[in-house]
Order: C-alpha cells, then sequence, then structure tokens
C-alpha cells in the first residue's frame, strides 16, 4: 500500500497541473470549462483518482505475463477513462490531454526509476 500511495502521488504530482492547465485554457471566442482553480483541481485530482486504482491493483491481475503488455493496457485504460472523465465537464481535447498528462507520468516515473530507482 506504501508504493501504491507514494505511486499515486507522483502521477498527481504529474497529472493535475497539466489537467488544471487545459481545464482553465482561455480560447479566442471559449470560456475555460472552470471559471476558478478550485473546481479545476477537483476535476483534476478526481481523473487520476478515478483510474489509478484500477491501473494499479486491477490491471497487473486481467493482463498477466508481459509487464510491457500490462503497462500498455493500463495506460490505454487511463487515458481512454480520463479523457471520458473530462469531456464530462466540457473539456475540448480530452483525448490529447489525457494522453498527454499519461505519458508525462509515465515517462517521467520511468525516467526516475532508472535514475534513481524512485519511484
Amino acid at each position: 500500500m506504501n508504493a501504491w500511495l507514494l505511486a499515486f502521488g507522483f502521477t498527481q504530482l504529474i497529472e493535475v497541473p497539466i489537467y488544471i492547465r487545459a481545464l482553465l485554457e482561455r480560447l479566442p471566442n471559449r470560456e475555460p470549462v472552470c471559471q476558478r482553480w478550485p473546481v479545476a483541481l477537483a476535476i483534476a485530482f478526481g481523473a487520476s483518482a478515478i483510474t489509478h486504482p484500477i491501473v494499479w491493483f486491477v490491471m497487473p491481475k486481467l493482463v498477466p505475463g508481459s509487464w510491457l503488455a500490462m503497462v500498455i493496457v493500463a495506460e490505454l485504460f487511463a487515458i481512454t477513462a480520463e479523457a471520458a472523465w473530462l469531456r464530462a465537464f466540457g473539456l475540448r481535447r480530452s483525448l490529447a490531454w489525457a494522453a498527454f498528462a499519461n505519458a508525462a507520468s509515465v515517462v517521467i516515473g520511468l525516467l526516475l526509476r532508472q535514475a534513481f530507482g524512485w519511484p
């Protein structure tokens, strides 16, 4: 459980600012999805809070064998589910934002693990 909490915190540290940026983005002739950052923070936190436990605890049981195959399936699930969550709040390009946020957390996490053995 401690390993999961560390990974969850790390994921939130990377993904939440990306999602907040997306939710507060002002486009020409469009209001941002969220008018206030506390609402954006709650929505952003919710995205990974929904998917991370499933990715961590369920996916390894659903996709046994190859670690790489499990990671690919888990990340595709996370991207799709988080995009649907964000789209439900009106975020345009939610799939692109979810792919970017998840790619950032995976790549940074793998680099830190390779370099320092953390997280």
